[in-house]
């Protein structure tokens, strides 16, 4: 197979330098992984869409290859992007649940990430966009008026241009390189979750102060570009984002940071932001899906997509450069704001007629979209029905580059790269997911269990999801019933024991 052949070149290079021979040439990928973030498995026109147009995305998937059975680790935020970049189970932790705005670093220094396996792999390691796992040493405690003591360059990452948290969390800042951009000294940074500033308008007082987006379920307490957010915050100034011009900013870099590495290998972790609430798309992008802001947003997101192939190709950089679109997790409609996603659907299904959305156990809230490029190597306008999973990028990644990694460094990443290349039908016999109260559940190629739990039905402020937390166990044939709409645990009891005691072996650390 052709990843077999490229391996080999690696090790044919280590072989003729030791006896004098002139060694090929190494032409190591360059890799970009652009993450979205609450893009749902239906969102997209190559999987089945009718309603968004994402011309760069079908142009993506006509170029590489489509995957069908790929997961995120996590319906929820930060344990999925947790996960990605450290192979390791965010369940394993427990300080990995959805971050506030102004936690500490939750992948620590000692911690061996993605970023660090291309680093010490001669590549040059850039992170832009949605962070959302903490910054600084300690959670509540950040200086934002000065550099912060730990940040993204002790995680691997040579440049970072990052939004803190989410769009929806304070502050509404970017940073770079672990200082905030266009830093203005004439309006010093605060930020609690604690208590509001004296003086600060919040949302919920002074709803004809939100100008841009009204809130429809909390995100009501500070006022930035007339949109409330989840926190308190004072000052800022001309620090403070747009956000209908976050993604321009976001992509702006990440195309100046190709350019500069044009002539080196890099790495560049691309988390946009367009789908996650508050959604508010550059004007350019407005009715062009006739779903609203969620839909013009989805839109917003393909243009960023398309710029990245478009500067790779006027570099003459796509054929050497192994490209992953993916989503962090499943959709979600009403989110906090009154945006109509729900009411502008017009027979749109974010979903893509599976079960459950974002936070929930079923297929989804984890179940992606992943469409990988790699000309010569990843077959052009392929299908994919191999189970892969996030967690196996990095031991995957680790094999492409024949590196060494620290002993317990990615620990439940396994390396699947002929699956994620396409050239390997089959993948794993199982993925582990968890949901947004920690309930996992475990798919082979043809079953899901869920493990019993005792969470609630829904959220006081989502009753229109049903989060699928049961006190007993679930099974359904995904085979035939992709939807989950037939419990079969009491008809099939050595299935739900073959499956729960995979899941207890897992959990135990024996994978």
């Amino acid at each position: 197979m052709e990843i077999k052949k490229y391996t080999l070149l690696f090790t044919a290079a280590a072989a003729a330098s030791c006896t004098g021979q002139k060694a090929p040439e190494r032409t190591a990928p360059n890799v970009i992984i652009i993450l979205a973030d609450d893009l749902g498995y239906g969102d997209l026109s190559p999987y089945g869409a009718l309603n968004v147009p994402t011309p760069n995305i079908e142009r993506l998937a006509g170029e590489g290859t489509r995957f069908t059975n790929a997961y995120a680790t996590a319906s929820v935020s930060t344990p999925s992007r947790y996960s990605l970049l450290t192979g390791h189970y965010a369940w394993r932790r427990p300080d990995t649940d959805i971050a506030v705005g102004d936690a500490g670093m939750i992948i620590r220094p000692e911690q061996y990430t993605m970023a660090d396996l291309f680093k010490n792999s001669g590549y040059t390691t850039g992170a832009f966009g949605k962070w959302h796992l903490g910054l600084g040493d300690k959670g509540g405690q950040q200086d934002w008026n000065a550099p912060l003591p730990l940040a993204l360059g002790d995680i691997g990452f040579d440049y970072s241009y990052i939004m803190a948290a989410t769009g929806d969390r304070v502050p509404c800042v970017f940073i770079e390189n672990g200082k905030v951009v266009n830093y203005d000294p004439d309006s010093p940074i605060e930020v609690s979750y604690n208590a509001p500033f004296q003086g600060e308008p919040l949302g919920k007082d002074h709803p004809e102060l939100l100008y841009n987006l009204k809130s429809s379920h909390g995100h009501d307490m500070a006022i930035v570009n007339g949109i409330g957010r989840i926190g308190y915050m004072k000052g800022g100034g001309r620090a403070l984002w747009k956000d209908e011009n976050i993604a321009d900013s976001l992509t702006t870099r990440a195309l100046q940071f190709i350019r500069e590495n044009k002539d080196r290998p890099f790495f560049l972790y691309l988390a946009t932001n367009d789908i996650h609430v508050p959604r508010f798309p550059h004007e350019r992008f407005r009715g062009v899906s006739g779903m609203g802001l969620r839909g013009d947003a989805i839109a917003q997101f393909d243009w960023t997509v398309g710029a990245v192939m478009d500067q790779l190709k006027s570099l003459g950089l796509e054929d050497n450069t192994l490209l992953i679109v993916t989503s962090d997790n499943g959709p979600v409609l009403d989110d906090g704001y009154q945006d109509d996603a729900a009411a502008l659907l017009n027979g749109h299904d974010p979903s893509g007629r599976l079960r459950g959305n974002k936070y929930t156990v079923y297929e989804a809230g984890a179940r992606v979209p992943v469409i990988v490029r790699w000309p010569g190597h990843v077959p052009a306008g392929g299908e994919s029905h191999a189970l892969v999973s996030h967690i196996d990028l990095f031991a995957s990644f680790r094999e492409m580059l024949g590196a060494t990694m620290p002993k317990g460094a990615a620990p439940d990443s396994k390396n699947y790269l002929d699956a994620w290349l396409g050239q390997d039908g089959e993948g794993r016999e199982h993925v582990i997911t968890q949901a947004n109260n920690r309930t996992l559940s475990v798919r082979t190629r043809q079953w899901k269990y869920i493990e019993p739990s005792d969470g609630p039905s829904a959220y006081s402020w989502a009753p229109e999801i049903y989060l699928g937390y049961e006190n007993k166990p679930q099974l359904y044939l995904l085979t035939s019933d992709p939807a989950e709409k037939y419990n079969l645990a009491a008809e099939r009891p050595e299935v739900c024991d073959s499956l729960a005691s995979i899941l207890e072996l897992i959990s135990n650390g024996n994978n």
